[in-house]
């Protein structure tokens, strides 16, 4: 028994030190699915793990211990910050780092896929909390901005586009019990392009009218969301709320990938004297020409390890369907770029299957077009080369800058919304010591 409660604590306090819910440890473990049931059953002494499980459990202490150490964007700790912000819905932190760069302290990540947890820890030193449904909003620490890169799937051309009776759609409802519960001075959502459209305008009046805290009534109650996402439905939220479409491309980044941008901003904390249609404005594209030869790597590097470049079967069924999409009028089909191309498709979770939406010409070479490597996808992404790619496999690397935000267009939304927080709170300054 006390061998059972000695080890049951060691493992305790491992788990814990390391900062990680009971499922991301099982998932760091690889323990599958009942991982989070074995783990309890652990630390509470009704079972031990088997030696070899032991000996994993050390090894995971040391190497995560190192590797949050040596993370590239750890946060340093600094006494002072700018501001506090909360990273959902996180992915591999894309929307985090522009954000942090302009001296924010994010106090609280979630990112439930098990794999983009690992490259964020790589990266930032940390690992995000995991399923947001499972997580109360209480327990979240209050912060200034709340970000958030929700689930697109249910919305997106890729997917079927089934908007709020898809499950992953309905993760919007999560951000807005959590403005509700913590009511941050502002916020990001961001999305793609084609929720504007969707089932004819209506989700994203749905989004925007919730979060005007105008129309919360009209949520059908057939769309599924948590106990806690359903009694946060009413009409106490009064943010301002504007959204734009922006374009990788217009901002330096060779890549023609459009998404929607929602901002708000608190009007019961900022009060009637701040008009932010104003304070903020969304920020000017520089459309700096753009070249896809700038994010190559060279060739030199590519033929050492030739696989990135495609089989011969795979470019010839690229060929053969988009012959069949020509002859029936329409632009499906694989896109090839060179070097002097201004820009790439945009690159999608799905690329890591057959890499059609980007391939890169080798025909100078003699070879079939090859695949962007992940470094290459980063930097269409407009990531900083620390970033580090190679903390998970080629094709989960893939799916993650697939899904990932685009930093050249964040960076440039962060700015204008951080000015106008700023001029903000100088305008309540000033309004406060009139008044006193």
């Amino acid at each position: 028994m006390d061998t059972n409660l000695s080890l049951a604590e060691y493992i305790f306090k491992t788990r814990v030190g390391l900062n990680l819910g009971r499922t991301e440890f099982a998932n760091f473990l690889g323990l599958g699915n009942a991982g989070e049931r074995t783990v309890r059953g652990w630390e509470e002494g009704e079972h031990l793990p088997s030696r070899k499980k032991q000996d994993d459990i050390a090894v995971l202490e040391q190497y995560l211990t190192e590797k949050m150490l040596s993370a590239p964007f750890r946060y340093q700790n600094r006494q002072s910050y700018k501001f506090s912000f909360i990273d959902l819905f996180a992915g591999i932190g894309g929307i985090r780092i522009p954000f942090q760069n302009l001296g924010g302290k994010c106090v609280f990540t979630s990112e439930w896929d098990k794999f983009a947890q690992r490259t964020y820890a790589a990266n930032f030193g940390e690992v995000p909390s995991g399923d947001i449904t499972k997580i109360c909003a209480s327990d979240i620490l209050q912060h200034d901005v709340l970000l958030g890169g929700f689930p697109c799937q249910a919305f997106s051309q890729a997917g079927l586009g089934k908007g709020f009776s898809d499950t992953r759609g309905t993760m919007f409802f999560e951000i807005q019990r959590i403005l509700s519960e913590k009511r941050p001075k502002a916020f990001l959502l961001e999305n793609v392009k084609q929720l504007r459209g969707h089932d004819k305008g209506r989700t994203l009046d749905t989004i925007l009218s919730t979060l005007r805290g105008k129309k919360a009534a009209d949520v059908a109650y057939d769309i599924p969301m948590s106990e806690e996402a359903r009694n946060a439905l009413s009409g106490d939220l009064n943010y301002w709320v504007d959204t734009k479409v922006l374009r990788a491309a217009d901002f330096g980044a060779p890549q023609n990938r459009e998404r929607i941008f929602i901002v708000g901003f608190d009007k019961d904390y900022f009060g009637p004297d701040v008009n932010f249609d104003d304070v903020f404005s969304w920020p000017i594209p520089p459309c700096t020409p753009t070249r896809v030869g700038d994010i190559l790597v060279p060739d030199s590097d590519i033929e050492a390890d030739d696989k990135y470049t495609i089989s011969d079967r795979l470019w010839a069924g690229h060929q053969k369907r988009k012959l069949a999409h020509q002859n029936k009028g329409n632009g499906f089909g694989y896109s090839l770029v060179d070097e002097n191309s201004p820009y790439t498709n945009t690159i999608s979770a799905r690329y890591y299957k057959d890499g059609s939406e980007i391939l890169v010409d080798q025909s100078t070479l003699g070879k079939n077009p090859r695949k962007l490597t992940p470094r290459e996808c980063a930097r269409v992404q407009g990531f900083p080369e620390g970033f580090i790619v190679d903390a998970v496999s080629h094709g989960q690397i893939y799916k993650q800058f697939g899904n990932s935000v685009c930093i050249n267009v964040i960076e440039a939304v962060a700015k204008s919304m951080i000015e106008a927080l700023e001029m903000g709170e100088q305008i309540l300054a000033t309004d406060q010591a009139i008044r006193a």
